[in-house]
């Protein structure tokens, strides 16, 4: 007679077990994290070394001072999602700077000032995505080309003079708004907001797409061209928005272009997680950056080590992420 024997019964394929919470949020925003992280050891190592480190003044510098990078980063970090990048943002900065500046000297209403700069950049940054997406040209080879004319034209046309007599209402980087300064405001609420719009809407995920697989973005009737047109117009309003924290930061503007200023937001963005071939990463992971750099920078100042060291640091950490980004991309593929 044969025995029949009771196997244990096989669980479904999904009561698997499943990563945890944490696995998950690691395994998603793992670079924003460990930028964090890196921010809360950097601030409490330098405190035990200096105190005033933690200073009021000091921190308004390293949150406030920098908002308008992370501003800029923003907008970069959508452009670079869709794989593309932009060269030509420090320039245009200078110009829209100047721009803005010489309308509040002008006599023009504060609005004006403040708003005009931004429609300018939406203009030429559309320009530039329309090069981009229509005529094929790779971006870094529009920008480029952009920042040269932006540079120079600026140059050629002010003789880099100071403007000066700027009225007290223009000076909206000086206000505080809730006992708060009104930077720290901006970046905070845009960068949630930003982040927000591209994690749920269709048109933010739409940009994923577009950078991570545009041959699969097609095929499901995404308008490529058009997007990558409205990311850079968009990211000419972010410029805009960060020149106008920029600009009013002191009571005079020179101008030029702020030296080296495109290569901070794009590295920004790269080391707050965005990948440079595009299709990954958050707004959020390019503002924890930004409050980084500014945090090294800072830190360097109290604990006596030269300044210059901040791009030595800041270039050994573009090629860790770099490095870990593609190591990621292989590990998936």
């Amino acid at each position: 007679m044969a025995m029949s024997v009771d196997l244990p019964p096989t669980r479904p394929a999904s009561a698997a077990r499943r990563p945890g919470f944490l696995s998950r949020l690691f395994a998603e925003y793992g670079q924003e994290i460990v930028v964090l992280a890196a921010i809360v050891v950097l601030f409490i190592v330098v405190t035990m070394v200096n105190p005033r480190f933690i200073s009021a003044n000091n921190l308004t510098t390293i949150f406030a001072g920098n908002a308008y990078i992370a501003v800029a980063a923003i907008g970069m970090s959508m452009v670079i999602v869709t794989g593309n990048i932009d060269v030509s943002v420090g320039a245009l900065i200078g110009v829209l700077a100047t721009i803005s500046g010489t309308l509040a000297v002008a006599g023009y209403p504060v609005w004006v000032a403040w708003f005009f700069p931004v429609l300018v950049g939406m203009a030429i940054m559309g320009v530039q995505g329309v090069l981009v997406a229509y005529a094929r040209i790779p971006s870094i080879v529009v920008t480029l080309g952009a920042m040269s004319i932006l540079r120079g034209g600026l140059i050629s046309v002010t003789g880099g003079t100071w403007i000066s007599g700027l009225p007290s209402e223009f000076l909206l980087a000086q206000q505080r708004w809730f006992g708060v300064p009104s930077p720290i405001v901006m970046m905070v609420v845009l960068t949630v907001l930003a982040f927000l719009w591209m994690r749920y809407s269709a048109f933010g995920r739409s940009l994923y797409a577009v950078g991570g697989n545009p041959e699969a973005a097609l095929a499901t009737g995404i308008p490529i061209e058009r997007r990558i047109v409205a990311v850079f117009v968009i990211h000419g309003a972010f410029a805009g928005l960060a020149t106008i924290l920029f600009a009013t930061q002191l009571q005079v503007i020179q101008s030029t272009v702020p030296p080296n200023l495109e290569l901070t937001v794009i590295t920004a963005s790269v080391i707050g997680g965005v990948s440079i071939l595009g299709g990954s990463g958050t707004v959020i992971g390019s503002t924890l950056a930004t409050i980084l750099f500014a945090a090294i920078g800072s830190a360097l100042i109290f604990v006596n080590v030269s300044a210059y060291w901040l791009r030595a640091v800041i270039g050994l950490l573009i090629l860790a992420t770099v490095l870990a980004d593609m190591m990621r991309r292989r590990g998936k593929a």
